[in-house]
């Protein structure tokens, strides 16, 4: 890997031989981006495991929301073997009780189900009712690779301030800068001290349309 690390959202193989063409480290597996990313398929994971070497760090939500009932988080911990055993390399995860605190009863429940594989906590965390609170409790978690954030709900335009403060105080490793990523806000991120980066809609012309392998290039060219 290259000096930062650049994730790209994959909905099929075909996405995921074109992130890899197109210079990717590493791919987040994901279906359904209408609500914005739940579980893939595990025939998903095993056919993109065949065809490209990048790591797949696999989402675990089965609902498109931040909340984690019983029975769901059961479905997600079968899943989790499931997906491991098809090649997952880690999972991406997180959630939030109804107050909109970070739910660490559930998150921790996954985080053993998942061990001793590295797993991403996602942008629930930029939907906390209280946004410092919910950062501080998700960055002491066991075994967190990466906290996929902006900063803000609205996207990384309005969380630029918020993830300087993060990296002033000592978190940029943790950053993984995503939702709403503009190639304008690599070179203001990267002297923050952000060293990894996740892209979506920005490699593709829509969510129906596959990665483009130029697209993605030209963020590897950036970020690095």
């Amino acid at each position: 890997m290259t000096g930062s690390l650049l994730e790209v959202i994959a909905l099929d193989v075909r996405d995921a031989v074109a992130a890899e063409e197109g210079g990717a480290d590493r791919l987040e597996i994901v279906a359904d981006m209408a609500s914005d990313g739940l579980t893939p398929a595990v025939e998903t994971v095993a056919a993109i495991s065949k065809e490209c070497a990048l790591p797949q760090m696999v989402m675990l939500r089965g609902e498109a929301s931040f909340l984690a009932e019983p029975e769901s988080l059961e479905s997600l911990r079968r899943d989790a073997r499931a997906l491991a055993d098809a090649g997952a390399a880690g999972f991406v995860f997180g959630f939030l009780d109804r107050a909109g605190t970070v739910d660490l009863a559930a998150t921790e429940a996954l985080i053993h189900a998942v061990a001793p594989l590295p797993w991403t906590f996602h942008r629930a965390v930029d939907h906390a009712a209280d946004v410092q609170a919910g950062w501080r409790a998700v960055r002491l978690l066991p075994n967190l690779a990466t906290v996929l954030t902006s900063g803000a709900p609205g996207g990384v335009a309005d969380g630029l301030r918020v993830l300087k403060t993060r990296c002033e105080a000592g978190d940029g490793p943790l950053i993984m800068a995503g939702g709403g990523l503009r190639p304008g806000h690599v070179p203001v991120l990267l002297e923050y001290g952000v060293r990894a980066f996740h892209v979506g809609s920005a490699v593709r012309a829509s969510w129906s349309d596959p990665v483009d392998a130029r697209r993605v290039r030209e963020w590897r060219a950036l970020i690095d």
